[in-house]
């Protein structure tokens, strides 16, 4: 999954986790963002949560001027 700084156009990538769930949807992990866990209905959803939820996770950060430790994967 890739992320995008719209004013800088940086391109991010993050290793993701999707595993489904006993609600027949799926829990979305993060293992470069700790703490960072989000659910959706079914894999579309999910997807477009984990998007959001690493945006905001990185504003969050850039907010309180931490540096997060970013890890890339290629492979997608």
């Amino acid at each position: 999954m890739w992320y995008c700084e719209s004013m800088k156009q940086r391109i991010h990538q993050y290793t993701v986790f999707f595993e489904s769930n006993e609600n027949k949807g799926y829990t979305v992990t993060v293992p470069a963002l700790p703490g960072l866990v989000t659910e959706g209905r079914n894999f579309d959803d999910a997807r477009k949560m984990a998007e959001d939820a690493i945006r905001c996770y990185v504003e969050g950060l850039r907010k309180v001027k931490q540096f997060c430790l970013l890890s890339f994967w290629f492979g997608l």
